[in-house]
């Protein structure tokens, strides 16, 4: 039986866990940021002059994830996810000899039974691959607006924003996430679906226990969840699951066998189809079966920038995440080299880069079937050096001063999650998918088990007005019928000088997704961290409108504090900033980290 660390403590089918014979590295992250992986990687000689020494970092005496921990080491595989329960899966996969591909698709219909309150197949996401031989490639299955809605459809009768767009039946666009892993397998994998699905299905049929994070999330759901249906697997008799119970789901069992045999068509077109749309029609929904039969993934061109000579393969549009990660790369780029982390330059020009960043991805990003998109432009080392020209190295610019220079126009939150895997061979998936709010719209999917997304939000359903995370965008993000959201979602894979996977990573935590994601790459190749410490150091987030630099508690010194308010920056402090799972290729093999601030779990052997 495999060694497990960590606070997490659950219990995996015995078929699940025949398949991980040893040697195996499992490490569980709870929300204290405990590590206890299993095995390190090899003392001794470096012996891969692609990956450079790494170099200690030093964090704040009042941080509390200090510096110096450890990642999981193993030598041929990685997964790394916020459920050690579907990370395991992806494992067991590989062992079977299955590529990062298969692997990855296992872990996400895991994912949807263990971390049901980001896991989804009631949601969206996107996918960049990196294979062994060097192909490369993108995949938006990103949900949609349904035909029937409309602009305005989530203002009242005086033209103010109602809360439609969060919660109930009228928030979800058509769900993604099942053809885009379908589509992803049968184009890069080696397995079939009916294989791959198998871990899943028997973590619904058979159960896990319910750990204290995911007790913790059932809990605080309790009253949207209940409000739309009183009793699920998670509130039996309207009560909240506790930590140390069996969460068994029959119904997300049946369903998760029927695309296992039939494909995405059991979604699309069969039963499961048909109890989404009476689940529409008994809430006054809007999503049809025309909608879901019409529902077709993209593959798109990975967004292909460098920083110092290191590549950089991100997502382009309609997810914004490649595109604003490499602007503001870009403009630090500018300079010779950074300064030292965690001074109060450091923080000015960081978040300096952000703002100017969000304002374009605010004014100038939507889905390219319906805006035209000045890719070209806004990831451009030209227009990147025109940017880096406007930041004064004595005042933070207001966000309004900068907005008619750059713009020719006018909260998704922390329960998206983030998955990364890598094989023996090289092959590197990260895939990012969401319901957007924690447990998405609220709506369970009465006989499928089911969450729905609660992805209309995302949408500029008041263009010119904040969404529920503070965003400010404009009429190109406006709800029309089959338009894709723009999202924030930015899974990113790293290639070092060599072009050989060095990174693999993204994040959950709406804006902060980019920030933080492209803050562990700057971490580990600009101050040469460890994956660990790129990890745990303070993070910062700047998104142009509110216009101020947020900052979690205990990251920054009073004294650079002070600093940053004496240059204009208004500051916000938060606990935590944006929930990151990340892979990085050291010499010997792979270290694997799961987001200290939150739970999860890195699985390799």
């Amino acid at each position: 039986m495999p060694v497990t660390a960590g606070r997490r403590r659950s219990a995996l089918p015995l078929a699940l866990w025949a398949g991980l014979l040893f040697p195996l590295a499992c490490a569980r992250s709870g929300r204290s940021g405990a590590d206890e992986p299993r095995f390190d990687a090899p003392s001794g000689p470096p012996g891969d002059p692609a990956i450079p020494a790494r170099v200690a970092a030093a964090f704040p005496d009042a941080w509390r994830l200090p510096a110096g921990a450890r990642a999981t080491f193993a030598p041929q595989v990685m997964a790394v996810s916020n459920s050690p329960e579907a990370s395991a899966a992806a494992a067991a996969i590989m062992r079977e000899g299955g590529n990062a591909v298969d692997a990855a698709v296992a872990l996400g219909f895991a994912l949807a039974v263990t971390w049901p309150e980001a896991g989804n197949i009631g949601g969206g996401g996107y996918t960049v691959i990196r294979m062994a031989d060097g192909r490369v490639a993108a995949i938006d299955y990103r949900e949609i607006a349904p035909l029937a809605a409309t602009r305005d459809m989530y203002l009242d009768a005086n033209g103010n924003l109602t809360d439609k767009s969060v919660y109930g039946h009228l928030a979800s666009g058509v769900p993604g996430a099942v053809a885009g892993m379908a589509a992803l397998l049968e184009r890069y994998g080696t397995m079939p679906l009916s294989r791959v699905m198998q871990p899943a299905i028997a973590l619904a049929r058979d159960g896990f226990v319910v750990d204290t994070a995911l007790a913790g999330s059932i809990a605080r759901a309790r009253g949207m969840v209940t409000r739309y249906q009183p009793e699920t697997p998670y509130f039996p008799k309207g009560e909240a699951l506790p930590a140390g119970a069996r969460l068994v789901q029959p119904d997300l069992a049946r369903t998760l066998q029927a695309i296992a045999e039939q494909g995405p068509a059991a979604f699309y077109r069969g039963w499961v189809a048909d109890s989404l749309v009476a689940e529409m029609q008994r809430g006054g929904g809007i999503l049809t079966r025309q909608d879901l039969q019409g529902y077709q993934p993209v593959w798109r061109t990975p967004i292909h920038t460098t920083y110092r000579g290191y590549g950089l393969l991100s997502m382009p549009p309609s997810s914004s995440g490649g595109v604003t990660t490499a602007e503001a790369m870009n403009v630090l780029e500018q300079y010779p080299t950074l300064p030292p982390y965690g001074s109060a330059r450091w923080f000015h020009l960081v978040g300096s880069a952000y703002q100017r960043a969000f304002i374009d991805r605010n004014a100038k990003l939507a889905d390219p079937a319906f805006v035209p998109v000045p890719l070209a432009q806004l990831t451009s080392k030209t227009y990147a050096k025109r940017l880096q020209a406007t930041i004064s190295e004595t005042r933070a610019t207001p966000t309004r001063e900068l907005e008619p220079q750059m713009a020719q126009a006018a909260r998704e939150p922390e329960h998206t999650t983030h998955y990364s895997v890598v094989d023996a061979r090289g092959n590197a998936v990260a895939t990012t998918t969401t319901l957007n709010n924690s447990w998405g719209s609220g709506v369970w999917v009465r006989g499928a088990g089911f969450m729905l997304n609660d992805e209309m939000d995302d949408f500029a359903a008041q263009p010119g007005k904040p969404n529920m995370f503070g965003l400010v965008q404009g009429e190109q993000n406006a709800i029309q019928p089959g338009k894709r959201m723009l999202s924030a979602m930015s899974p990113t894979i790293v290639l070092d000088r060599n072009n050989q996977v060095l990174l693999v990573v993204g994040a959950a935590g709406g804006p902060t997704i980019i920030t933080g994601t492209s803050q562990v790459i700057l971490n580990v190749l600009e101050h040469r961290m460890s994956l660990a410490d790129a990890m745990r150091a303070p993070r910062v987030h700047h998104q142009a409108l509110p216009d101020s630099l947020t900052f979690e508690r205990g990251g920054i010194p009073p004294a650079v504090l002070d600093s940053l308010r004496g240059v204009g920056h208004a500051l916000r402090e938060l606990r935590s900033l944006v929930n990151v799972n990340a892979i990085m290729r050291v010499n010997g093999g792979w270290e694997g980290m799961p987001e200290p601030r939150r739970s999860g779990g890195a699985v390799g052997y």
